[in-house]
């Protein structure tokens, strides 16, 4: 079953980057490309490929699989470029991961015009994940989101269901401000 699982999870994947880089590629949405989109538009819009995804996922090997209102997957390949210095992927990759299911979750409940920062991260490391592992998934859902803060959770699992980490956050939530050109402000 782990192996149909994971097999599930490459094909996915794979469909999901041939979209993203046959559309806009890494990188950061122009003001006129996310004016008006709530942000579920917005993750919807990046998933197909309409504006670019953010380029910490490709320099981290990971990717957001799927979005629903509240709800963000991300997954990712560990890997020789991920390793501490004894050998043991980094935790730094682990929260990375977990910090952007989390967020691009609360990203989903952000009315047009309203925007939100991480503010709190806690990371339970629970397990290693061992040079075996192929994909791991991590599993953000939003728990409350209101007018200034948002809060999420989220974890990190193999396709056998095994944790090996869980995450909460607090976001701040705030009014967007978007210059009306491209001038910095």
């Amino acid at each position: 079953m782990k192996t149909d699982l994971l097999q599930a999870w490459l094909a996915e994947e794979a469909n999901v980057l041939a979209t993203l880089n046959e559309g806009a590629g890494p990188g950061v949405a122009k003001p006129e490309q996310i004016h008006g989109l709530t942000g579920l538009q917005m993750m919807q819009a990046m998933l197909r490929g309409d504006i670019p995804y953010a380029s910490i996922a490709k320099t981290l090997d990971f990717t957001l699989i799927e979005v629903s209102e509240g709800r963000a997957v991300f997954q990712g390949t560990p890997g020789p470029a991920h390793l501490n210095p004894m050998g043991a992927i980094h935790g730094g990759w682990y929260a990375t991961l977990l910090d952007s299911a989390m967020g691009c979750a609360v990203h989903t409940l952000m009315p047009v015009g309203r925007a939100y920062t991480t503010a709190e991260l806690s990371v339970n490391l629970v397990r290693s994940i061992g040079h075996k592992i192929k994909r791991v998934r991590a599993e953000g859902k939003v728990l409350h989101c209101g007018g200034q803060l948002a809060t999420a959770e989220a974890r990190l699992i193999g396709p056998d269901g095994t944790l090996y980490a869980h995450a909460t956050t607090t976001c701040l939530v705030f009014a967007l401000r978007m210059p009306l050109n491209n001038t910095p402000t």
